[in-house]
């Protein structure tokens, strides 16, 4: 970009530490920094709502800066706006207590117009603050009307639009009875934001945005088609000129193995010998035989069949007939978490299970694992995979989405490649790929250039954030 001040506003639905669910909550507490550090000229600012859920904590380090109403068709909505700055990015809350202090964030029968109030407020909050930003960057469809108000509403002087999609399936769906009620747009906002008979804000927010992303360059190529688009292929085919994908980072701090204080011994890539006294404490953690030679393979995800486990359970007799041992930490679907508890109890010496998550748990398992199992049906991006490169841990992953980008297979005549790959969506590709992983992991030499490609990696948000930065100047 160039030297002169750029104002960038990021309207999100959820931003770490304060409020999240899961990976957009990570990239908005990490993506506006990495841009404010890569660019000491921009002015980055993130707008989220004020949740009830927000610790107090951080609700002490807030400072109310304005509060007026928010007008959305029939309603006059109160909103009061907090901010906090943090390592060079200042967040406003926007509080309004009938819509956000609630327990949860999402799944409640007025989302549709709690955040179609959200991004109004978030609209008339910037405005009222004299920060118009030249970038609006939405994330979701939480924020995707804060997109369609700046082409029909607000009209802010030289704003341009990027609207991120970090999951497709959740696309804002609502019925066309409603476009003028909830969503206080005019019979002229309607094509737009029509799609299959319905309001849906995410067809929305990519006819309006000067440029659409997503989390990753591969899911970008996917959901041109109809099997990962789930139905929005078509709409995405037509915006397909203005389509790219950028891969999310990781929080390098927060996960570091030299450094880390939650796992039981630090260790680096050029010295990984305390590794193994992390791989003896997810045994003892777990109820393991303790022993540092069969290959620990690990699993930490949400219980999920797109996330691959109908896979899993399909050859998991097969795979515990193999030297090794696997554990797996996350809650999920009832069928899947009772079929590897029963798992657990038939092997005991060689599956074990903890149904719930616990950061600092995850951590350790990261640290102490020899191979990350992640065979995703679909992934926009992945964090898991990245965080077990970081670790030293061998990803096995299916070629899709993120793991695509991330992950690739390592070639031992050559010494390149920071994981091992499958292509199909089989259980028995899966299998063989475990296989592959194994046999690498019985050649010393094979498999301590494999870790140590992995520690190698570059997925730091520094990379995100400067890809991020010409996008924004190719369209200023």
């Amino acid at each position: 970009m160039s030297k002169e001040e750029k104002k960038i506003l990021f309207v999100a639905s959820e931003a770490n530490p304060y409020a999240g669910t899961g990976g957009l909550g990570d990239v908005i507490g990490s993506l506006p920094k990495s841009i404010a550090a890569a660019d000491p000229q921009a002015d980055v600012r993130v707008v989220i709502p004020l949740y009830g859920t927000i610790k107090e904590e951080y609700r002490k380090q807030m400072t109310k800066v304005d509060e007026f109403y928010v007008g959305l068709s029939w309603r006059n909505q109160y909103c009061g706006v907090y901010m906090l700055k943090n390592q060079g990015v200042t967040f406003y809350f926007l509080d309004n207590e009938y819509y956000f202090k609630r327990n949860v964030l999402y799944g409640n029968y007025d989302d549709g117009e709690r955040y179609a109030y959200f991004c109004k407020a978030a609209m008339e909050m910037t405005a009222r603050q004299n920060f118009i930003p030249d970038i609006l960057h939405a994330n979701d469809w939480q924020a995707a009307l804060s997109v369609i108000y700046l082409k029909y509403k607000y009209h802010f002087p030289g704003t341009k639009a990027i609207y991120t999609i970090h999951n497709i399936e959740y696309q804002g769906m609502y019925g066309l009875e409603i476009l003028g009620d909830v969503f206080d747009l005019g019979p002229e906002a309607q094509a737009d934001v029509t799609y299959n008979g319905c309001i849906n804000l995410t067809k929305g927010a990519m006819v309006c945005a000067d440029k659409i992303t997503t989390v990753s360059q591969r899911y970008s190529e996917e959901i041109r088609m109809e099997y990962f688009a789930s139905g929005l292929h078509y709409a995405v085919r037509d915006c397909s000129y203005k389509l790219c994908g950028i891969v999310n980072g990781i929080d390098y701090a927060e996960y570091d193995p030299k450094k880390n204080k939650d796992i039981p011994a630090n260790y680096s890539k050029t010295n990984m010998k305390n590794k193994q006294l992390c791989k003896l404490e997810v045994q003892r953690l777990f109820g393991l035989p303790e022993s540092p030679h069969p290959p620990l393979v690990a699993m930490i995800s949400r219980l999920a069949s797109h996330k691959g486990f109908d896979l899993v359970r399909y050859v998991m007799e097969d795979l515990l007939q193999r030297d090794l041992q696997f554990v797996l930490l996350g809650t999920g679907e009832a069928e899947l978490e009772q079929f590897f508890d029963n798992m657990s109890k038939k092997y005991p010496q060689k599956c074990r299970v903890m149904l719930a998550y616990n950061k600092a748990i995850a951590k350790t398992i990261y640290a102490g694992a020899d191979i990350f199992l992640m065979p995703s049906k679909s992934e926009p991006c992945g964090l898991a995979q990245m965080m077990a490169c970081r670790y030293g841990t061998v990803p096995v992953v299916r070629e899709v989405g993120g793991l695509y980008d991330t992950i690739h297979a390592f070639n031992p005549e050559t010494g390149t490649g920071n994981g091992v790959t499958f292509k199909s969506y089989d259980a028995y590709d899966m299998l063989n790929a475990v296989d592959r992983a194994l046999g690498l992991y019985e050649n010393q030499r094979n498999w301590k250039k494999i870790t140590y490609n992995a520690m190698d990696s570059d997925f730091s948000w520094q990379r995100s954030a400067q890809s991020y930065l010409e996008l924004y100047n190719s369209i200023l």
